[in-house]
């Protein structure tokens, strides 16, 4: 309860702080800027470069002065200085130099300076890392969710950064695919929910991005960036849902995804990008490519950049050759291929964009150091992991203090990095069992056990297994399972363990960290209480702790379904046979 009280004030502070933050976008737009009178002023060459968004290590202040860019990406991994280690204050001065650059231009525009803070400000070490998006599915409490959107919104502006590339809104049909933890769930109306929720968070903070448009995780067998086998008809009540909400709440950025549907990749599907999401559904924001996704089009550098624009795209993510896209983007304005009045359509978005988020008037922030990893934001973390916590498993009921002496094993068992996940300080995720926040489960076991050094000596066994942390198309697997697939290799002692332990007779009490529901098999015959964790953060430990304790109850429910066998992971298959359907989760009964 007090963890409760705790998160409520924190949620309350942010809410304060977020007012003087940026321009609330239901307000009227600030008449400071005329969004037309600029973009009448400016030439093609300073048009073009407002298109451009470049890797932050690829370009010079000079060149971001010199081009008039109109955003910058800071893509997974990348630091200041290359260094992963990088102080706050080193972000805090490559983003003010950048856009002091921006300012410095012949247009004087601002920059849109865009970030993957998918789980927090998770490139940033040292910044809070919340759980992943399918954690945020298994969260009841939608309030929890719009605090997790707005703390990190507010680690983002702390640093200059103003572009989130999030929240995912994909419904993942089939576990396989490597980005499943970036799915809320399998339903719309599970996704939608926690998509609402997460932007009433973030705007009028920073501009959060809408992705991957559309279908994403309906390609087949979940291979990324693969196709979509799904009729428009399929497409339309399941996965374009999410993006007629969004839509309705203004949502001023939609990522294109690489994905293909019937075989036509998205980034050149004038059908799906213009005809349905622009002039069918309204959309009114900025479209924005995925990273060098235009290049899979058909044809040269020059064609697929014609293809792109015409089909709808308006800013184009083109880290390391955005030079010469602007180069050939002038000459094909100037052949023809490309109309001015699409040019004016892509920059009049982002400039609307801009002026909306009230970046000519407040573009450079003051480093306020002490919001990253605040007490405020540290309540929050674990408030969302404790809640999104599913148990699976419970013929024990009772808490930790009542199960005799304790041994801890498994490759989670004190590891920070794996409970955080990809998208971690790198894009494959931080390696470190330490990663700069948080505490492992076995830190914070230690607090108030003493663990015993062989399972023999125990009276009970905490098995923790986990999957090695990965990100897109590197988390692909035919074999989603605790044993195979990309689970640790460590998994199978750890289970052996489980086993033995079950087998003389001791309380066994098993705690997955994955990415997404495993093919347990038999495993679940050999534990008394088993805890489906997924990718909880920094805060993890404390969490499953506190729920282990009964300090506070498991409130988590299922937003996937749990697969029983290799053979039913299709999303058809699945509804039809699984080991736990979708809104399953036991409760507890905590202590007063």
């Amino acid at each position: 309860m007090k963890k409760y009280l705790a998160i409520m004030t924190g949620i309350i502070i942010l809410t304060l702080t977020a007012c003087t933050t940026a321009q609330d976008p239901a307000s009227p737009v600030m008449e400071t800027v005329s969004v037309e009178a600029l973009l009448a002023s400016l030439s093609l060459e300073e048009k073009v470069g407002q298109m451009l968004q470049p890797e932050r290590s690829a370009i010079s202040l000079r060149e971001i002065r010199n081009y008039n860019i109109g955003s910058i990406l800071n893509a997974g991994g990348s630091h200041p200085d290359d260094d992963p280690l990088s102080t706050f204050n080193d972000w805090h001065a490559m983003t003010r130099e950048m856009q002091e650059a921006a300012l410095s231009s012949s247009s004087k525009i601002p920059l849109l300076y865009g970030i993957d803070a998918v789980h927090g400000n998770n490139n940033v070490y040292g910044a809070t890392i919340f759980p992943h998006n399918i954690n945020l599915g298994m969260i009841q409490d939608l309030e929890v969710i719009e605090a997790v959107a707005r703390a990190t919104a507010l680690e983002m502006t702390a640093l200059n950064m103003h572009l989130n590339f999030s929240p995912s809104v994909a419904i993942a049909h089939n576990i396989r695919w490597g980005r499943t933890y970036e799915s809320m769930g399998q339903t719309s109306e599970i996704v939608s929910s926690r998509m609402q929720a997460y932007l009433r968070g973030a705007q009028g903070i920073i501009v959060p991005t809408v992705k991957h448009y559309v279908g994403d995780g309906a390609t087949d067998q979940g291979i990324d960036q693969g196709n979509a086998s799904i009729s428009e008809e399929a497409l339309r009540a399941v996965h374009l849902i999410p993006y007629i909400d969004a839509i309705a709440m203004n949502v001023p950025v939609i990522m294109v995804s690489y994905h293909s549907i019937e075989g036509v990749k998205m980034h050149g599907n004038q059908y799906y990008l213009n005809d349905v999401l622009k002039e069918e559904l309204g959309f009114e924001g900025i479209l924005l490519s995925d990273y060098n996704a235009i290049n899979q089009l058909e044809g040269d550098f020059k064609a697929q950049l014609i293809t792109a624009i015409n089909a709808g795209v308006d800013m184009l993510m083109q880290p390391f050759n955005w030079k010469e896209a602007i180069e050939l983007i002038i000459i094909a304005v100037n052949d023809g291929d490309i109309s001015m009045d699409r040019i004016d359509d892509a920059v009049r978005r982002i400039l609307t964009v801009k002026v909306n988020h009230g970046l000519f008037e407040n573009s450079v922030h003051p480093l306020n150091e002490s919001i990253m990893y605040s007490e405020a934001h540290h309540q929050i973390a674990f408030e969302a992991a404790s809640q999104s916590m599913v148990l699976l498993k419970d013929e024990l009921n009772k808490p930790l203090d009542e199960l005799g002496t304790l041994f801890l094993t498994g490759p989670g068992s004190d590891h920070v990095g794996l409970m955080a996940g990809g998208w971690t300080t790198e894009w494959q995720g931080n390696e470190s069992p330490r990663i700069g926040v948080g505490r492992s489960i076995k830190e914070v076991l230690e607090e108030n056990h003493t663990l015993a050094s062989r399972w023999q000596d125990a009276d009970t066994v905490i098995v923790v297994f986990a999957e090695r942390s990965y990100s897109e198309w590197f988390g692909d697997t035919p074999n989603p399972s605790l044993l195979e697939g990309l689970a640790h290799p460590d998994n199978r002692a750890a289970l052996n363990i489980a086993r033995f332990a079950k087998a003389q007779g001791k309380n066994v009490i098993g705690l997955l960290i994955s990415g997404r529901p495993l093919i347990l098999g038999d495993a679940l015959d050999h534990f008394d209480q088993f805890v489906a964790m997924f990718l909880p953060g920094s805060e993890g430990g404390e969490a499953v702790i506190s729920l282990l304790n009964h300090d506070i109850p498991f409130t988590g429910k299922l937003s996937f379904y749990w697969p029983m066998t290799t053979s039913g992971l299709d999303y058809n298959a699945i509804q039809n046979q699984h080991l736990f359907p979708i809104g399953y989760g036991l409760s507890s009964n905590p202590q007063d």
